[in-house]
């Protein structure tokens, strides 16, 4: 499994750029992506590093290229993605892509500016063109003397009039339909109904200049008289946001007027034309490349941005910088910087020396598309400490099989699978949906574990002979009836089969894989089943726990911790051996040794299992199971027992001791050296790598390490702790794995109930009535099928999966205490951008 069963070796390397060339080194080791920096200005503030101005200057370049997506996509152009990746330009290229997204940025402004005046200027002359049209019929509809009569009532009283003819003024504008209703009522309290109000709806929607919305308005007319009205209605037509314009009162004027608005408007209409097409040409030609200038000038930024975490030597002439590598890298890494030096001119060569550190190397797995899946669920947990083992590799395979004990429906896996491989095959087609739809994203990433989980769900359907909750019988039952009439059949609602009658059930010669399928037929289907997943449950989960426990040997064995492997994993071993792996040979041998003849002396697995530590046995030798049952069983429940004070005593007596004696082991490199006494004027070396360059211990920990203080009172403390929750984790984890039964039995017992209250009703008509509703009923079935046992269920079944391994599996031999690799990755950075 290389690096993916355990983290890469890495190691902490410096470098020596020269100035011309740490900006060339830097973007090859961006393209590489094998490389995390430190930060050696941890101090320094953000704006007072060193290419401050640079990144400020990228900053505004990313401004100015998102200003013109946005006026893009507002446009409804389409963006050309040719999927070009080019390198970071040289710095000298920055100046040619800062004037040339000025250029398009002034210009793009100009031309909305100039669009958007020429847009209030058209919209003004449509407003004016549908108030003369419209007012006109006002002024034919005041002609009559009927109404003219109506409106001088209205306007003033008789006693006001005297008789005299009265002229009338009036304002004519726009406004919008949503505030009319308003307008109309504020019109006439403020004015105490001495106004004359006629309005009317302009039949087509105005496009607004500023926003490009539709919005409905309406042309009126108000009819007053006397300056002071006057006064007051301008006022509220500037409160509502009405736009007044001028209107002749003579038809004639208005009709002249009326030519000349047509005019303009004709004239405005092809200058609006040609500057829609002139924007449209700008923007078409920079989508064509606003791709490429963001990724050129998101590359730019991320070199400067990462040349701040640099320091600069006393001549002011050589960047120095620390790194984070894989060991195994070095060389490509090497002639990254090698091809950097060369591309900036630069006739001095850049050094890259390894240096040893105390702190804990960042952890490493290299994946790819597929195990990146699964690697993210044991990310999720905890990034695993340096050089430990990696659950990763194992959780392709035990993930979706326990998932696939819980679902186990070969139909329901069926299409689970056939959604998993539709989107493997599809991959490239369907990677640009990833970018839009989180919840898609979630899918698309997880593709490889639901095709997993699908296979493993039609496996595990064909063991419980589960297909849409019926059985199919492939190979044939081994039960039969042939002992048995047609009329006691037809009499009897229910018939007892006696697998001790050969004609009934043939001895040595069960269904050939999986469950028969007589037992989806039987009253007793949910006894049986309970107790075969029930037993089969506790097994998986001993069988993972103890490869758990297994696993932790190979950590101690690879960071040389003898006291540990003696100490901690064999008693801990011992202990879930004597308990738990002696239930599970219990229930095996009940399974082989008892068969139907004699069924009825098997002794029961609880009672068998609490007498044990209970230390009461039968008095008769016959209801023992096995000869020597009584003696084996002490033997295990003592040697469990005193499994606890050894994991208790044993390595912090250990410890103790080498402290008393003042040895302890020290590291320098690759060399371990064990010092006698206070000081280490005397060492011993017990070992040295070979190689010429020496590499970082496993643990992480390089350079000589001090002493911590010891207190013994803390070590018991820290260790009781630890062997208090591994002996209650045992039972509660062996508990926790009837999940698998508890999940299982639920998902059959659904599958059943929509099957019989859904899918059979149509099923149960015959002839075209029964076609038809089994039409009518499949629809439901089916999408009551794919959201509730398999989006409902499959999550749940997930999530239970994914707690097995978190807790029961990983906790035997997984601290999850490290930290991520995070190099800077070009590649990285464009995935995380979009």
């Amino acid at each position: 499994m290389g690096s993916l069963f355990r983290s890469e070796e890495m190691t902490l390397a410096q470098l020596f750029l020269q100035s011309e060339a740490a900006y060339a080194c830097v973007s090859e080791l961006g393209e590489l992506g094998l490389v995390q920096f430190r930060d050696l200005n941890p101090d320094v503030n953000a704006f007072q590093r060193k290419f401050v101005n640079e990144v400020r200057r990228c900053d505004e370049m990313e401004r100015k290229l998102r200003f013109l997506e946005k006026e893009i996509k507002k446009a409804g152009i389409p963006i050309v993605d040719t999927g070009e990746n080019p390198d970071a330009p040289p710095p000298r290229e920055m100046i040619d892509l800062e004037a040339t997204f000025e250029k398009l940025e002034n210009e793009m402004k100009e031309v909305n500016t100039n669009q958007e005046a020429l847009k209030r200027n058209f919209l003004e002359l449509t407003e004016l063109k549908h108030i003369l049209r419209k007012t006109q019929s006002f002024f034919e509809e005041m002609q009559d003397p009927a109404l003219a009569e109506e409106s001088h009532s209205l306007l003033l009283g008789d006693e006001e009039r005297g008789g005299q003819p009265m002229r009338l003024g009036f304002v004519a504008g726009v406004i919008n339909r949503e505030r009319l209703p308003m307008f109309e009522r504020m019109l006439w309290r403020a004015c105490r109904g001495n106004v004359f109000l006629r309005q009317t709806e302009i039949e087509t929607p105005l496009e607004d200049p500023v926003t490009g919305d539709q919005v409905h308005k309406c042309v009126f007319i108000i009819f007053f008289q006397g300056d002071q009205l006057k006064s007051r209605v301008k006022k509220i037509c500037e409160g509502f946001r009405a736009t007044l314009y001028p209107c002749p009162e003579t038809p004639a004027e208005r009709r002249e007027m009326a030519i000349g608005v047509m005019t303009r408007i004709e004239d405005l209409q092809t200058v609006l034309n040609q500057t829609q097409d002139h924007r449209h040409r700008v923007l078409v030609s920079a989508a064509k490349n606003i791709r490429v200038w963001f990724i050129k000038a998101r590359k730019i930024k991320a070199i400067y941005h990462t040349l701040n975490l640099f320091n600069l030597d006393v001549t002011q002439k050589c960047l120095i910088a620390e790194c984070w590598c894989p060991v195994a890298d070095l060389e490509r890494i090497q002639l990254a910087l090698r091809r950097g030096t060369e591309h900036s001119g630069s006739s001095v060569p850049s050094i890259l020396n390894r240096m040893t550190t105390k702190q804990s190397p960042p952890t490493y797995h290299k994946t790819n598309k597929f195990t990146s899946a699964f690697q993210a669920l044991v990310d999720s947990y905890g990034v695993a400490s340096y050089s430990e083992v990696n659950p990763g590799p194992f959780t392709i395979i035990t993930f979706p099989f326990l998932f696939a004990v819980m679902f186990g429906d070969a139909g329901h896996g069926l299409i689970m699978a056939l959604f998993g491989l539709w989107m493997v095959w599809r991959e490239k087609q369907l990677m640009n949906q990833r970018k839009d739809d989180g919840t898609w994203s979630i899918f698309f990433g997880g593709r490889y574990i639901i095709l997993l989980m699908g296979c493993f769900s039609i496996y595990t359907g064909f063991i419980y002979n589960d297909f849409f909750s019926k059985s199919l019988n492939i190979f044939g039952s081994s039960w039969h009836m042939a002992n048995i009439s047609d009329e006691e059949i037809k009499n009897n609602e229910m018939l007892e089969l006696d697998p001790n009658v050969t004609a009934i059930y043939t001895p040595g010669s069960p269904y050939p894989f999986g469950l028969d399928p007589i037992w989806n037929m039987a009253e007793n289907k949910i006894t049986f089943l309970n107790s075969f997943k029930m037993k089969m449950s506790v097994t998986l989960g001993v069988i993972q726990m103890t490869f758990g426990i297994c696993l932790s040997l190979s950590n101690y064995r690879f960071f040389k911790d003898p006291v540990s492997m003696f100490s901690v994993f064999i008693p801990q071993l011992l202990f879930l051996m004597c308990i738990f792996g002696y239930m599970v040979f219990i229930v095996f041998f009940k399974w082989i040794v008892y068969d139907a003849s004699i069924s009825y002396k098997a002794p029961s697995l609880l009672i068998t299992m609490i007498n044990m530590f209970l230390f009461k046995f039968p008095d008769s030798q016959d209801d023992y199971m096995y000869s020597g049952q009584k003696g084996f069983q002490i033997f295990l429940v003592l040697m469990a027992v005193a499994c606890v004070p050894c994991m208790l005593f044993i390595k912090p007596f250990f410890e103790w001791r080498a402290h008393k004696s003042g040895k302890r082991t020290v590291r320098f490199g690759t060399v371990q050296m064990q010092v006698n006494g206070a000081t280490e004027d005397t060492a011993v070396i017990m070992d040295q790598d070979e190689g010429e360059m020496p590499p970082p211990p496993p643990e992480g920990v390089s350079g000589h390490k001090e002493e911590e203080e010891f207190d013994i009172g803390e070590l018991l403390i820290y260790q009781s702790i630890h062997t208090i929750e591994f002996c209650l984790g045992c039972i509660s984890h062996t508990a926790s794995y009837l999940r698998l039964w508890a999940l299982s039995l639920a998902h059959a017992q659904l599958s059943e109930v929509l099957w019989s209250m859904v899918l059979h009703i149509g099923l149960g008509f015959q002839g075209w009535v029964g076609a038809v509703v089994t039409t009518l009923v499949f629809p439901a079935f089916a999408v009551l099928t794919i959201a509730i046992l398999l989006v409902m269920e499959g999550l749940s079944a997930f999530l239970h999966a994914l707690r097995l391994h978190w807790v029961e599996f990983q906790s035997k031999f997984y601290k999850g205490e490290g930290h991520q690799f995070v190099p800077f990755s070009f590649e990285a950075l464009m995935e995380d951008h979009n």
